[in-house]
């Protein structure tokens, strides 16, 4: 009941800030990592890629990780900024897997920063992963220092998205690479204000209205900015549904049960319950791995 009473306040003061940085920041702090992460092993946090037959998001949001990684084209001696990078998995299994030269991570989250920075120092990689601070529409870097700049589920949140397209456009060398893993609406006349269910409220609540366009808008957005050979393509058929069977199987399953409190497990249980209507309004989203080049 306590955990219950203080994410009801963390929501109560997340809705009444107006800046979107730190609304962004604040809504990533609503939910205790400790109900989260319960019965998991990665702390990734995007909706997963879902190959037939997987039914874990710890697998499914490393595959979506492998998924932009292979759309950006990684190689081993790239320097990548990964933007808005959550907890840091994904950057973690890009120097092991893929052997990239270096991951700087930018992050409004103090909590996210914290985690992956002191991840880095227990691994031994701090001179690999640096993590910091930041706004995707002001980097802290200067022009032409990265290969690839890649956006994992965060891209949504950046006020505006077009502002970081110009800041990625920025700090990539000649040649470089953009690629963001993001979630759109299907159809640019969809309301972002119809979609209602708890569990969807990020997108009434921290995705601003200059970032709700479709797919046609989203190129037209990379090419604005001085990307050449944008592609934007969905992924829908592979993310929501998969997602969505797994959260609304954890409040049953006895693992997450025995590791988070029972006032969090009936909460979630009754998060999402309308199964009718959550699948009604996943059907308006659309998710998307986007890919553009700088010249």
């Amino acid at each position: 009941m306590l955990e219950n009473l203080r994410t009801l306040g963390r929501v109560i003061r997340t809705l009444a800030t107006k800046d979107p940085v730190t609304r962004v920041r604040r809504f990533y702090e609503i939910q205790s990592p400790g109900v989260e992460f319960a019965a998991r092993t990665t702390r990734y946090m995007n909706v997963g890629y879902w190959e037939d037959g997987v039914t874990s998001l710890d697998v499914a949001g490393a595959a979506l990780a492998t998924k932009l990684a292979d759309a950006a084209g990684f190689k081993p001696d790239d320097t990548v900024l990964d933007v808005g990078f959550g907890y840091g998995d994904q950057d973690f299994a890009w120097l092991r897997e893929r052997r990239v030269a270096k991951v700087h991570g930018i992050n409004v989250t103090p909590r996210h920063v914290e985690h992956a920075q002191q991840r880095a120092r227990q691994e031994g990689l701090a001179e690999q992963a640096e993590f910091q601070l930041g706004t995707a529409t002001a980097l802290p870097f200067a022009d032409g220092t990265f290969d690839r700049v890649v956006a994992l589920e965060s891209a949504f949140h950046f006020y505006p998205r077009s502002a970081f397209f110009a800041e990625a456009f920025r700090v990539l060398k000649p040649g470089g690479t953009i690629a963001t893993a993001d979630i759109i609406p299907l159809s640019n006349d969809t309301a972002r204000m119809s979609i209602s269910s708890g569990p969807l409220s990020f997108v009434k609540f921290s995705i601003p209205d200059e970032n709700w366009h479709d797919r046609a808008v989203y190129a037209e957005q990379l090419a604005a900015a001085g990307f050449v050979n944008p592609d934007v393509q969905s992924i829908q058929d592979r993310t929501w549904e998969g997602w969505r069977r797994f959260q609304a199987a954890r409040p049953s399953d006895p693992a997450f049960q025995a590791e988070a409190d029972r006032s969090a497990v009936k909460g979630m249980a009754n998060h999402w319950r309308d199964e009718d209507l959550i699948k009604k309004e996943l059907a308006l989203l659309d998710y998307v791995i986007a890919v553009a080049h700088k010249p």
